[in-house]
């Protein structure tokens, strides 16, 4: 048996619904999103799991708490699952960041491998703090199924680094919407990417609603 690595985005909050740049900021789930939780752990309960990972922020831990509650589970929590660091663009909009940060936007736009948001960090430096809690993880659990409960940017950024991605078109190749999982299987030839931004756990209403 092999690894199978569940990286689910965190559940709906504000700034999923109005699209506003939230990294660092500490929101939690809205009531949907707190539904979103507990629609994965109605549907994954089953699943043999060997360990949950998540960021250390308030959206994540409260995604993963359902799931851990139901299995007796302690969410292993590492600051590298943490989201992108939006400097001082965090909870402004896109168009108010165009605005107030217009050639720092336009360069994050065009390769943000390298040009971090005013203040932030790179996909690059997320890269390089998030990939040894994926490594820690292929140590300690070679076989069974992990969950990776994290953010948007985070595992974007993990999948293309896994996946041999431009770390530059992290936004423009892979899609995780609030609530999805995607799947990524060890095997002897490396990173299989079996399932992507996956959400038939959640009610239609739920995965009908509106927001990044």
């Amino acid at each position: 048996m092999s690894l199978k690595l569940h990286l689910l985005r965190h559940g709906e909050t504000e700034f999923s619904q109005s699209g506003g740049y939230c990294g660092v900021l500490d929101p939690d789930l809205t009531a949907a999103g707190h539904q979103m939780a507990q629609a994965f752990a109605d549907t994954y309960a089953t699943k043999a799991w060997s360990a949950v990972y998540s960021s250390p922020l308030r959206r994540t831990l409260a995604t993963a708490k359902p799931l851990c509650d139901r299995l007796g589970l302690e969410p292993q929590v590492r600051p590298g699952l943490a989201e992108l660091h939006y400097g001082d663009w965090e909870g402004k909009t896109h168009t108010t960041v165009n605005q107030e940060y217009h050639e720092d936007y336009v360069r994050w736009l065009t390769e943000p491998a390298w040009n971090p948001p005013t203040g932030g960090e790179t996909a690059t430096e997320l890269s390089n703090r998030a990939m040894p809690v994926i490594a820690e993880i292929q140590d300690i659990c070679p076989d069974g199924n992990v969950l990776v409960v994290s953010h948007k940017a985070t595992i974007r950024v993990i999948l293309c680094t896994l996946l041999g991605i431009d770390l530059g078109r992290y936004r423009d190749r892979i899609a995780a919407l609030a609530a999805s999982v995607s799947i990524v299987e060890f095997d002897v030839h490396g990173p299989l990417l079996e399932t992507l931004g996956d959400r038939y756990h959640l009610p239609p209403e739920l995965r009908e609603r509106e927001g990044t």
